[in-house]
């Protein structure tokens, strides 16, 4: 390990970007530059909040669903419950890659109140996450931009292929997800708390985790 605490890098994209791929090609790359990785997956399915969180979704929870602030305190709740293994992950490696992080609450959540609400709930994210919570603040964003029908074919292949995996609300609706492309995009260009890099469409993923483990590897 380079330093006494790793850094933390969160991929983020919509449902079906690709995400999951990436975060393997990223741990190949890293170790090839002699950098050590682990990985982790928001939300955390299988433990209390990430849970509730899948089970609104999927209309198990009455009208929390229909609150974009129920949700994204769901989700905010299972990071802050994740934050001790975040942060022993951070002190055994060079780069802890997480899938999702903390700006997919603030897409997710921009898109949902709409354009008018953007700025006040990306701060409302960010203070209640790492101010409140005490989650840890990434030291990179990844966005993997991908168009919605395309990530929308690769997620109905995958709940094809698992039946476990069915599509919740979020994954079905095409004007959430563009919308949500669209909010990505905006933290991107802002660089919303972190540096972000771009994986460049139409990139594999291989090629494009050479050059993200570049400029990872100049953090770490």
């Amino acid at each position: 390990m380079t330093s006494d605490v790793g850094i933390l890098v969160a991929i983020e994209g919509i449902d079906g970007a690709g995400k999951n791929t990436l975060v393997s090609a990223l741990e190949s790359a890293l170790d090839a530059r002699g950098l050590s990785s682990a990985r982790r997956a928001f939300p955390r399915y299988g433990t209390h909040h990430a849970d509730l969180a899948a089970g609104a979704l999927r209309g198990r929870l009455g009208p929390v669903s229909g609150s974009p602030e129920a949700m994204a305190l769901l989700f905010a709740l299972d990071r802050q419950a994740a934050t001790p293994d975040l942060l022993a992950a951070k002190g055994e490696v060079d780069v802890l890659l997480c899938d999702r992080y903390v700006a997919s609450n603030a897409a997710y959540s921009a898109a949902r109140l709409g354009e008018r609400s953007f700025s006040d709930v990306i701060g409302w994210i960010e203070a209640m996450e790492h101010e409140e919570m005490g989650v840890p603040r990434a030291d990179g964003y990844i966005l993997l931009p991908t168009p919605v029908t395309e990530a929308r074919r690769r997620a109905d292949a995958r709940a094809a292929d698992d039946a476990s995996r069915e599509l919740d609300a979020y994954e079905t609706d095409a004007r959430l997800q563009a919308d949500t492309a669209a909010a990505y995009e905006r933290l991107a260009q802002t660089e919303w708390t972190a540096p972000w890099w771009r994986a460049e469409l139409g990139v594999p993923p291989e090629d494009a985790a050479a050059m993200l483990a570049d400029r990872i590897a100049a953090l770490a």
